[in-house]
């Protein structure tokens, strides 16, 4: 029924189809799908209203909003006024945002319409989505695996067709990562072209909205428009550093430009990496050469050291900004008898945190206490200054960089859940865009022998999302293996 935002507009404008057909549908494909989880609340009523609102619009002005219509999911962890806000936590149970996102004010004001929060693991600490106070997402390619995360039901809710585009939130692979093993896309843009203001922070210096989509154009469409700079958010770029353009996509890039792409040799090779996959980029590789495409091997002996830097500085921040959920002002309290206010917050938060929540909460707090400031917290960061150097290299020779998403298509439910360190391991190779900034995206080229879709990562220097979306459209188009 849907392929891409610009034939849904036409659609309308034909009077083959209705803003209020359209949510209709959607809302059946969550019902019918209410099973797999994606959703913590939809709000049927109200996009029925504004769905009949804009077919009203319509008929008085035409379509003006660059999303009319537009069918969208949003990670629990972006604000949208007058709605619940949990973060997939019990300890934000029942709050209601006071205020919109940017990005989600973007959104409304180009006439889309917000359909419904989705699932996540608890504060974007995930990469399976088993960690939701709201219980597990499940993958619609096969139930018994996990969708990715932590932005699953983001990534689910594309996959199943119950919306158009979601937004996520990746911090270290949360959107790419699920967008693999869920075989859709996934954008995680340049740090900073975003406005994370109205995001819950997980780490600040790691985080970024992305987004979720079947097809590049409307993925660069929805980047248009929420990107830009923010009075509310010294991170975000101002518009002056924006790439120039970010459409048209250009169908035939990959015939008229001849592209120069590295890949990490110790990537490629590296013991985690499933055997199939590997060898379908090794094939990739071969197409790209026999295409007149130079793709060329290079050394990175950092390989080892990106997840463990990542998370000794994500959870010193994350220590630092969770300490707000202290349930005073607003959230879980406990009922529990207690004796002083320490005795208060302990309860509150012991209670409203999970177990993995609690973990990086702990290991954070750990790195940055005394004696230990400078053994880890220190050393991670010459890690990270290391890794931006490295970049900066790869991309003075390189147009793109290119690289798997994950070790392995999608696991088993409760497969890793009583091994943290297997699973933070399996953020392998997205944490390293995040470490550095820049734009990725997964692109679902490949079909693994056990059923299961998995993509390609690629990477490109800073602001160069024009030549990150065209490369990979151009990819899809050319090499994306059907079935």
């Amino acid at each position: 029924m849907f392929s891409t935002i610009a034939t849904y507009h036409q659609q309308l404008l034909s009077g083959e189809t209705t803003c209020v057909a359209m949510v209709n549908h959607y809302l059946e494909q969550i019902n019918k799908n209410r099973h797999l989880n994606a959703f913590v609340e939809v709000y049927a009523e109200e996009v029925i209203q504004k769905a009949a609102a804009l077919d009203a619009k319509q008929k008085k002005t035409g379509i003006t909003g660059r999303l009319h219509g537009v069918v969208i999911g949003i990670k629990d962890v972006l604000a949208y006024k007058d709605h619940t806000l949990t973060a997939g936590s019990k300890i934000l149970k029942g709050f209601i945002s006071v205020y919109n996102a940017t990005s989600i004010q973007r959104l409304l004001d180009e006439d889309a319409i917000i359909i419904g929060n989705c699932n996540c693991d608890e504060f974007a600490m995930g990469s399976t989505n088993e960690n939701s106070a709201y219980g597990n997402v499940l993958n619609a390619a096969d139930e018994t695996k996990v969708p990715g995360g932590s932005s699953g039901g983001s990534a689910v809710a594309v996959q199943a067709s119950m919306c158009m585009i979601s937004l996520g939130s990746d911090t270290g692979g949360s959107v790419r990562q699920p967008a693999d093993f869920c075989g859709i896309i996934g954008l995680k843009p340049t740090y900073g072209r975003i406005s994370r203001y109205g995001l819950i922070a997980y780490a600040s210096s790691f985080d970024q909205i992305g987004i979720f989509s079947k097809n590049i154009a409307d993925l660069t469409l929805a980047l248009e428009v929420i990107s830009g700079e923010d009075e509310y958010d010294s991170t975000a770029l101002p518009s002056s550093l924006r790439a120039p353009s970010l459409n048209p996509i250009e169908e035939d890039s990959l015939t008229n430009k001849k592209y120069k792409i590295a890949y990490f040799k110790e990537a490629l090779y590296h013991p985690s990496l499933d055997k199939e996959i590997k060898e379908n980029i090794l094939s990739l590789i071969n197409q790209l050469h026999s295409d007149g495409h130079t793709v060329e091997p290079i050394e990175f002996d950092l390989l080892d050291h990106i997840v463990p830097a990542y998370y000794v500085l994500t959870t010193a921040e994350a220590s630092s900004n969770l300490s707000r959920f202290d349930g005073v002002r607003y959230g879980h309290q406990t009922t529990q008898p207690v004796a002083d206010l320490n005795e208060f917050y302990k309860c509150n938060r012991s209670e409203g945190f999970g177990k993995e929540v609690k973990r990086r909460i702990l290991l954070g707090t750990f790195v940055l206490s005394a004696g230990h400031y400078d053994a880890y917290f220190s050393k991670a960061q010459q890690v990270r200054r290391l890794l931006v150097n490295k970049t900066n290299l790869v991309f003075s020779e390189y147009d793109a960089l290119i690289m798997p998403t994950a070790p392995t298509t999608a696991i088993p439910i409760g497969s890793n859940s009583d091994d943290p360190i297997a699973m933070y391991l399996a953020d392998i190779y997205t944490v390293f865009a995040n470490l550095t900034g820049l734009p990725a995206i997964s692109i679902p080229l490949f079909k693994h022998s056990n059923g299961m879709p998995f993509g390609l990562q690629v990477l490109t220097n800073k602001l160069q999302e024009e030549t990150l979306l065209q490369l990979s459209n151009s990819l899809l188009k050319k090499y994306k293996v059907n079935g």
